[in-house]
């Protein structure tokens, strides 16, 4: 559950759960395909009162791969397709670096994940974070978040041993089909806590 001391906050990770996962890269606005449900998904988590914010590893960026142009196009790209299903990203954190950089914001480092937590001026300590990698989970783990796994984009072919592989390594973990199941869990748990503090007012 979010920080009492702060805003209601939903982390994602962007390739894989928000559009489809691209070998090489997302390079071009066209390229960057969403997920089917997953716009339909950030709409319902921002109508019940959740910022959510992308944080993603953009390695391209240090390749040479893509430049800040081609990244601000992509994410224009978007925007666009979330607002014309009712939802929004309030902001865009990106690590532009490679492996060889050793960076600390690249995941599954924390660093991208605090530069949130200090943008938005609150403990990250419950705050669900969504991706699709091992890397990802321990990203959360660091900071302090609360680790999801969609089996979207990545991990869509992930089940049986290979799923309880990458769970040994963060079993704090929740596991869902798409990031709609997941905004049904949020929401659902996010109902019966207002619930419980109403009883109790």
């Amino acid at each position: 559950m979010p920080s009492a001391h702060g805003p209601k906050l939903v982390i994602l990770g962007r390739d894989g759960i928000l559009n489809e996962f691209r070998e090489g890269h997302v390079t071009a606005p066209e390229e960057w395909h969403p997920i089917e449900g997953a716009m339909d998904a950030v709409a319902r988590i921002n109508h019940a009162g959740w910022h959510v914010v992308v944080a993603t590893n953009q390695s391209g960026i240090g390749r040479g791969m893509i430049d800040m142009s081609a990244v601000n196009a992509v994410h224009a790209r978007m925007h666009q397709l979330l607002q014309s299903h009712g939802g929004r990203i309030d902001a865009v954190f990106f690590c532009p670096h490679t492996p060889e950089d050793a960076c600390d914001c690249r995941k599954p480092k924390p660093g991208l994940l605090l530069d949130i937590g200090r943008r938005y001026g609150t403990p990250l300590v419950g705050v669900p974070m969504v991706g699709d990698t091992l890397r990802d989970l321990q990203a959360a783990r660091a900071a302090g978040c609360e680790p999801h796994l969609v089996l979207s984009g990545r991990a869509s072919s992930l089940q049986g041993e290979r799923l309880e592989e990458i769970l040994a390594h963060v079993p704090e973990a929740r596991v869902h089909g798409s990031l709609g199941a997941f905004a049904d869990f949020l929401l659902t748990r996010d109902h019966s806590e207002d619930s419980a503090a109403g009883n109790l007012a």
